[in-house]
């Protein structure tokens, strides 16, 4: 990011990051002027293309703006709704954020760029009915309301009809560039799941294939919503909804999951369980295999199979048996076994675990079946129900659905990211989860303030907005586990912070900079710009947490920060810290004399104040002492 676009205090410009890796990697494909030249970029991927335009490729109209949007800096920013947050002491990362979910992933990609290990999303089917988000931010000092479309009493959405002529265009415009910016925040191992029924998931595909890639294809699960209905279409009842699953490159599945062990006198320190003693091999694929077991206690001979050998040789089977590997019909009463078993030890799962998955209680998933515990529609409606005691929300996924999603990714100090929050359920499957395995994963969440219907119960029950659902379940979750006394391990409790999606506390957003100026001469103009239309800047000191939000998280912070005011009389300078970094930060109006002898002490750590408070000899001393750590804004 160059001068200017610090300056600007806008989101990462993703379109210029890709032009700007490009020219490192191949500097001849660009004209003498910096620009790409698109005949030899060409040549480089195929000579042929310069010639021959014809590929194969997935269009729809609208596609091209739909990628442009994704790539567009975003005027917004995000600000601390501390009346709406529960236990904000305790939230530790926890985050639901009310707003329209694309201008809100890019407001994030500064500060969670590449630290999201796992997506869920459970976006609008296009049905017909749904809506489609309208993509309506303005350049403008409006309320945030009308920024999104709203009226007086909700947002606008636009509804997808059939009879529309671009009823499926107007859905992946809507999709296509939410994932786009999603992948962004993916870590390298991040992996997402995508939940969509039979109406897109073909499209769904594609559009997958492109964002992320064939190769990083991970599977496509079914999962049974229903039980079968009779009065369907075409007399087949479609009772299955799909689970599309993509990595950012190198994600491997692993599933969190507690085998049946036995525990027994002989071990009393290491428990096991039983593993098929036979192999698929026949006799005359493995003829030292081919022999009688004789239980050496009891004398008892079992025959081999011919078509299914013994797992282990005539030579290696005294070897097995002394150190307990192999185990008889006749060793214990509880088993009901008629042929001799491999017994293999809880250590040895967890040693092999731990090199393959990082983690020690792991084995496989499987994309071609869900395991029968996991629940359809009908439990994720009475998990709700049992929260509110109304029907509340329509078809909530289940929680065991979102568990065991969550548990394929096999991180337990993980972020956890749902931008289509809808009732929440993500959120109490991450504080559940927690609760069950002693993990440390956080949630955020996205919902869009979307009206709820007038004649719904939510309505009537005071939820005006799906937002307002969303937070309200996560709070309940909180307060009934907390009087269960079921969260709180050591007096540590649970709770998460809310935010807003708004218009930036800078105007400088809106500015402009004239293309045939240079950066400096840009630069010029946006510093009269700023001391023009940001006067009123300095804001109290009760109100400066959103002037550190948005300043943070726009250079590369997280919004899980703590914050530590130094010992400076002068000037109020705070040492902020995240998992991933640290920066002192001053929004004085101005920095004092005695502030500048006194900061050399931080010469190391990085730097953020505000350009207003800085004149040129002040300036000139802070370059000195932080070099390229020193950001004004």
């Amino acid at each position: 990011m160059d001068k200017l676009e610090k300056r600007l205090m806008q989101t990462p410009n993703i379109n210029k990051e890709r032009l700007l890796t490009l020219k490192k990697l191949f500097p001849d494909i660009f004209t003498l002027e910096g620009k790409l030249n698109p005949d030899e970029f060409k040549k480089i991927i195929n000579p042929e293309l310069a010639k021959d335009t014809e590929r194969f490729e997935f269009k729809w109209f609208g596609k091209t703006d739909a990628k442009r949007k994704a790539f567009t800096p975003s005027k917004a920013a995000i600000f601390y709704d501390e009346k709406k947050s529960v236990n904000p002491n305790y939230a530790d990362g926890n985050i639901i954020i009310e707003g329209e979910n694309l201008e809100t992933l890019k407001c994030l990609l500064a500060g969670y760029r590449e630290k999201i290990k796992c997506i869920y999303i459970d976006p609008p089917y296009n049905t017909g009915n749904d809506f489609i988000y309208s993509d309506t931010w303005k350049e403008s000092n409006r309320d945030y309301w009308e920024h999104i479309g709203a009226t007086e009493n909700g947002i606008k959405v636009d509804t997808n009809r059939e009879s529309d002529g671009r009823y499926h265009s107007k859905w992946l415009n809507m999709i296509y560039p939410r994932l786009l910016v999603a992948r962004q925040l993916l870590r390298e191992d991040g992996v997402i799941f995508i939940s969509i029924d039979d109406n897109e998931v073909h499209h769904l595909r594609k559009v997958c294939d492109e964002v992320f890639g064939e190769e990083n294809f991970v599977a496509h699960f079914p999962w049974k919503k229903r039980t079968a209905k009779s009065d369907v279409p075409f007399g087949i009842s479609q009772d299955f909804e799909w689970i599309l699953c993509y990595t950012k490159s190198n994600f491997y599945a692993g599933l969190l999951y507690e085998r049946k062990y036995y525990k027994t006198n002989d071990y009393p320190n290491d428990r096991w369980r039983l593993s098929d003693l036979t192999t698929q091999k026949i006799e005359s694929d493995r003829p030292n295999s081919a022999f009688d077991l004789i239980d050496p206690k009891t004398g008892k001979i079992y025959k081999y199979n011919p078509k299914r050998l013994w797992g282990i040789t005539k030579d290696t089977f005294k070897n097995y048996y002394k150190k307990g590997k192999i185990v008889f019909p006749d060793d214990y009463d509880f088993l009901n076994i008629s042929i001799p078993a491999y017994r293999v030890f809880e250590s040895e799962d967890k040693l092999k675990a731990f090199k393959k998955y990082g983690s020690e209680d792991s084995i496989k998933a499987v994309s071609t079946q869900f395991p029968k515990e996991i629940g359809m529609n009908e439990d994720g409606n009475k998990e709700i129900y049992d929260i509110f005691n109304i029907k509340i929300f329509s078809f909530p996924k289940p929680l065991s659905l979102i568990k065991y999603l969550i548990k394929i990714v096999n991180g337990k100090d993980s972020i956890i990211l749902d931008f289509f929050a809808g009732s929440g359920t993500t959120a109490q499957a991450v504080m559940e989860l927690n609760k069950e395995d002693g993990g440390d994963r956080r949630f955020i969440l996205v919902q869009l303030p979307e009206l709820t219907g007038e004649k719904t119960e939510a309505y009537k029950a005071g939820y005006k907005k799906i937002s307002d659902i969303t937070i309200e379940r996560c709070k309940k979750v909180i307060e009934r586990d907390e009087k269960k006394k079921s969260l709180i391990k050591d007096n540590n409790k649970t709770g998460f912070k809310v935010y807003k999606l708004s218009k930036s506390n800078f105007p400088r957003v809106y500015f402009t900079p004239n293309p045939k100026k240079t950066e400096a001469e840009n630069l010029k103009l946006l510093d009269k710009y700023i001391a023009e239309k940001e006067k009123t800047l300095f804001i109290p000191i009760e109100d400066e947490r959103e002037i550190f939000d948005e300043t943070l998280l726009k250079n590369g912070f997280t919004l899980n920060y703590t914050l530590q005011k130094l010992n400076f009389k002068e000037n109020r300078i705070w040492l902020v810290k995240d998992k991933f970094k640290e920066t002192l930060i001053c929004i004085d109006a101005d920095i004092k004399k005695n502030t500048l002898t006194n900061i050399e002490q931080y010469k190391e750590k990085l730097f953020i104040c505000l350009g207003k408070s800085l004149d040129t000899t002040t300036k000139w001393y802070l370059k000195h002492i932080f070099g390229d750590n020193l950001t004004v804004v």
